[in-house]
């Protein structure tokens, strides 16, 4: 008999060849992996059973990744579900099913390419709501869902007899995970190593007792023993214990795509993998110098290294804490080690997608150029370091008030001089009237302190909580206060001063090499980005009153 291709067979699907034909479920539980019911061949048999007595037809095809024989076998939790959902323009929500199988069967009998489906009882094709409300769509539709211990009438009775299989199917799920993670964290906290131990361990298939390798484990403990000599690296390290024949413990290869697809059954599983043993390097090395473990310590549930009981200590907490200092002397970063001084480095960026412009030399003349984003439309690339200079010295001398700005300035603040004045005012007498109130509280507490903490109003930490808490809402106030003691003619005059200041600092800046004028662009500007020929700037607080101009008074909001 010549066997038809997987095309050939989708091909035969899509015609409608096996549109009157079933496909059989199975579902290996990875939450219940001592369940008879969880077990594939017992699924498989009870299933093949119930359709040859029903009569029901099976598809009699092999789709690798798929089904062989039409009977399909996936391992998976059928607690877990994506909690990604999406909503399309036309009403749509979608989300993703994590069980790449079922997924498939799903389409097929959405689109009515198989009559239906046998699956054992509810809970090995859904539990949880997501899945769930997939199943009964398509037993609403029309597709057939044959269940080998249930049978539910298309009555109300029926649909209460599957609202409660479903319920209980996905209660049980959640009190499995529930008593998974409560048993663990039990464990944890008790010094149980409830995870695989490192290498120098051995894994005997029991949390309680992880032994010495009598192998690996003396390796290990003379890796620290040379490392905190001073004298070996990790590279000679790892190229002495490879001499030794020293190899990470043997592991089953991560299952590929494919074999994650293939046929779950119980006597596939019960073929020996190959295990691996890699040979060790430097990273390898660095892992074990800095794991704890070797201590004879585990992780509890809040992170904490914790004695052990599952097993003892490789390595002393001397020699463990010599080696993390020798391990921190020695981890220097070189990366730009030579680093060249260049002026005004990191200083600018593009306007439009923010990358950095780096500096170089060509010539004798030193550039910046930028490598934008792909789409940016910036069209200055690349400048030289004298018009850098000059765009800035010209926001430099635009910060400092001109000819006549002055005179403009404090007549249009004059208005504003006598409603600030009666706003700060009206300020101080609402924090006095708050300190007073705050006073009596605090008069009342220690007053009455014996009678409050016998009576049980406060506990002895909350009375002290609420004292601190007066007395710090009281600080503030009182630092308010003081603040708001500068008039505002007072901050009309320092602005005007800082005006003077900046202009003086121009005259500086004209003359000034490029190491000094950085300095002083540093100063002032917290940011500069350029677009084209327009330089933007943001200002460092203090500058900030010349930057907003007459908004930093009006209350109007700067720039």
């Amino acid at each position: 008999m010549i066997e038809k291709t997987e095309k050939e067979i989708l091909k035969e699907i899509e015609s409608g060849k096996y549109r009157n034909c079933y496909l059989i479920y199975n579902r290996k539980s990875t939450d219940e992996p001592n369940n008879q019911k969880n077990s594939i061949k017992f699924q498989k048999t009870e299933n093949i059973k119930f359709a040859f007595n029903k009569k029901i037809p099976i598809a009699q095809i092999i789709l690798i990744g798929f089904c062989t024989d039409g009977i399909i076998s996936e391992k998976h939790s059928g607690s877990k579900e994506d909690e990604t959902i999406t909503f399309t323009k036309d009403g749509l929500v979608q989300y993703r099913v994590d069980r790449p199988k079922f997924l498939k069967l799903v389409e097929f009998l959405s689109r009515r390419l198989f009559k239906g489906v046998i699956c054992l009882c509810w809970d090995r094709i859904s539990r949880n709501k997501g899945d769930d409300t997939i199943v009964r769509k398509l037993m609403k539709s029309g597709v057939d869902i044959h269940f080998v211990y249930a049978t539910y009438d298309k009555t109300s009775s029926g649909e209460l007899h599957l609202d409660v299989d479903g319920m209980f199917a996905a209660h049980h799920s959640r009190v499995t995970s529930e008593k998974v993670k409560i048993a663990t964290w039990m464990l944890r906290n008790k010094g149980v190593c409830t995870h695989k131990a490192p290498v120098g361990y051995l894994n005997e298939g029991t949390m309680e007792h992880k032994p010495f390798d009598p192998v690996r484990g003396l390796v290990v403990k003379q890796m620290f023993e040379k490392y905190v000599t001073g004298g070996w690296s990790l590279v000679d390290i790892a190229c002495w214990a490879n001499n030794q024949g020293f190899t990470t413990a043997p592991m089953r290869p991560r299952r590929t795509h494919e074999e994650i697809l293939a046929d779950e059954d119980d006597e596939d599983e019960k073929k020996e993998i190959e295990k691996i043993s890699k040979p060790i390097n430097a990273n390898s090395i660095h892992r074990i110098l800095i794991n704890r473990f070797y201590t004879g310590r585990v992780l509890n549930s809040d992170g904490e290294w914790i004695a052990s009981v599952s097993h003892k200590e490789l390595v002393s907490d001397p020699i463990f804490a010599k080696v993390q200092l020798m391990l921190k002397k020695k981890n220097i970063s070189r990366f730009y080690a030579d680093k060249i001084d260049y002026p005004y480095r990191g200083i600018i960026r593009c306007g439009k997608c923010d990358r950095v412009y780096t500096p170089y030399k060509k010539k004798g003349i030193q550039y910046y150029e930028t490598r934008c984003v792909n789409g940016c439309d910036n069209p200055t690339k690349n400048f030289n370091i004298a018009f850098l200079e000059n765009k800035i010295g010209e926001t430099i001398l635009n910060l400092a008030f001109v000819d006549g700005e002055v005179e403009k300035f404090n007549a249009t603040t004059q208005t504003d001089v006598a409603v600030f004045e009666q706003k700060r005012l009206e300020k101080i007498e609402q924090n006095e009237r708050r300190k007073r109130k705050i006073r009596e509280d605090l008069t009342y507490l220690r007053t009455n302190k014996l009678i409050l903490l016998k009576s049980g109003v406060y506990s002895p930490e909350e009375f002290l909580g609420e004292e601190n808490k007066l007395n710090s809402e009281l600080t503030i106030l009182q630092d308010a206060e003081q603040v708001s003691d500068a008039t505002m003619h007072e901050v009309i005059k320092d602005i005007t001063t800082l005006s003077e200041l900046v202009k003086n600092g121009y005259e500086h800046y004209k003359n000034a090499n490029s190491t000094e004028k950085e300095a002083i662009i540093r100063v002032i500007f917290s940011e500069l980005s350029l677009s084209g020929n327009t330089l933007k700037y943001k200002c460092k607080n203090g500058f900030e009153a010349l930057q907003s101009r007459f908004d930093a008074i009006c209350g109007q909001g700067g720039s």
